[in-house]
């Protein structure tokens, strides 16, 4: 049984038509849309419902945790993340910079394994934010279903607030624009795609899921400075880019994540485990441990 999100309904429905024209029987694959609140409690307190599959929040997936308490489901959560992008002096800084693209600006940056933070060598940090914003500048803003584009809107006016709200705590706090940095012109939920350099640990950017297309640029001096601000609670899908292979090997272990990306923006692929540690979420899709997303 799937609960349709609100925000996305057509895509869910879509899904079920898929798997009706594919042959799967009728009431093997059910679809059901309603209050969120109250589908949820019908699923966790349920003893027919064996086992709860949840992409979401964090605060949601702990809630339905708590619910499924009493029956003992099993649970699988793909919960939210605060991936760091981490890029040594010795990265190769046009590969970086695809990679970096890649992995912040898919969707508009509305994906549970978007990066939200770069952290750079001080080596290579002004040559790599540079590079960076020329690539963001070039990107084209606007409705996929009127021309080529590369950017679409957030999904709603909360997300775009959200956006706005970090971007504009992070200048408050010292960091800098280098390209974008407020509502597109477009108007809508469109935002520019941004890039904020001299960001520091106590911006909100640092402590939330954006979920919007902001790149914010951090320093750092040494490896170990390097791995202790990415390691947070929900830190699921880090990158790093580096040609040493012991570096790479050495700080992806170190992050202690759920899965780590080396040298490569995209990360997830049906053959392997996809999911998080921590406050990331439990469980697997794909591979031999789940279906294929």
């Amino acid at each position: 049984m799937l609960k349709l999100s609100e925000e996305t309904p057509l895509s869910a429905l879509a899904l079920a038509v898929l798997a009706e024209r594919a042959g799967i029987p009728p009431g093997v694959f059910n679809v059901v849309s309603g209050d969120a609140v109250a589908i949820g409690g019908v699923l966790t307190e349920s003893d027919v419902v064996r086992k709860l599959s949840f992409t979401g929040s964090t605060r949601v997936g702990k809630l339905l945790a708590k619910q499924s308490a009493d029956t003992l489901k099993k649970l699988s959560l793909e919960l939210g993340g605060n991936a760091p992008f981490i890029v040594f002096d010795d990265a190769d800084i046009e590969a970086a910079v695809q990679g970096a693209m890649a992995s912040k600006f898919r969707n508009t940056g509305q994906r549970c394994v978007c990066v939200n933070r770069f952290y750079m060598q001080y080596g290579i940090y002004d040559a790599f934010t540079l590079a960076l914003a020329q690539a963001v500048r070039k990107m084209r803003v606007g409705n996929a279903l009127q021309g080529d584009v590369e950017q679409g809107p957030l999904i709603n006016q909360a997300a775009l607030k959200k956006v706005g709200t970090h971007v504009a705590d992070a200048l408050q706090k010292g960091a800098k624009v280098v390209t974008g940095g407020k509502p597109h012109a477009l108007g809508g939920t469109f935002y520019e795609p941004t890039v904020l350099a001299d960001a520091t640990g106590s911006m909100l950017i640092v402590q939330e899921e954006t979920f919007g297309p902001v790149a914010a640029c951090f320093r750092f001096k040494t490896e170990d400075e390097a791995i202790a601000p990415p390691t947070t609670p929900r830190s699921d899908s880090p990158r790093i880019s580096t040609r040493a292979t012991s570096r790479a090997w050495r700080v992806g272990e170190a992050l202690e994540s759920g899965m780590v990306g080396i040298n490569e923006g995209i990360l997830s692929t049906e053959v392997a485990p996809f999911g998080g540690v921590k406050q990331s979420g439990l469980g697997r899709e794909g591979s031999k441990y789940g279906l294929g997303r």
